[in-house]
């Protein structure tokens, strides 16, 4: 197998912030990811000139991934405040409803009566409109 390899080398001029920051970004680079400076300054190079080429052929494919984080953040917002709150549910709530009421006696009696009244008004007041 042959093997083919180019050596060159990149001059990072520390007294400029764009140098500077990719030189730092280069030192705190995770190994386990990038094990060395070539496997790193590689797959930002080829990130780089990939997007731009995306960017190139689909000027809105910006936008759409911005909308695409938003929406995901949106997502996963809503999921983290159905794991916190309380599972409820029609049949849960009127289970707790039944639960917690006790119904006295006299409540129910003066509810028959109520409910006997309103009726009684109600024959009445259809006889007098003869």
């Amino acid at each position: 197998m042959n093997r083919q390899i180019v050596s060159t080398n990149i001059r990072f001029n520390l007294e400029k912030e764009a140098d500077r920051t990719a030189w730092e970004y280069l030192q705190h680079r995770d190994k386990k990811q990038h094990r060395s400076y070539s496997r790193a300054v590689i797959a930002a190079v080829n990130d780089y000139f990939e997007r731009r080429g995306r960017l190139a052929s689909d000027p809105y494919l910006e936008t759409r991934e911005k909308e695409d984080a938003f929406l995901l953040r949106v997502l996963e917002t809503i999921r983290a405040g159905f794991d916190h709150a309380v599972p409820v549910g029609p049949a849960n709530t009127r289970l707790n409803l039944l639960q917690n009421f006790q119904p006295q006696p006299a409540t129910i009696e003066n509810a028959v009566q109520e409910e006997q009244k309103e009726a009684d008004d109600t024959a009445l007041d259809f006889v007098d409109g003869f």
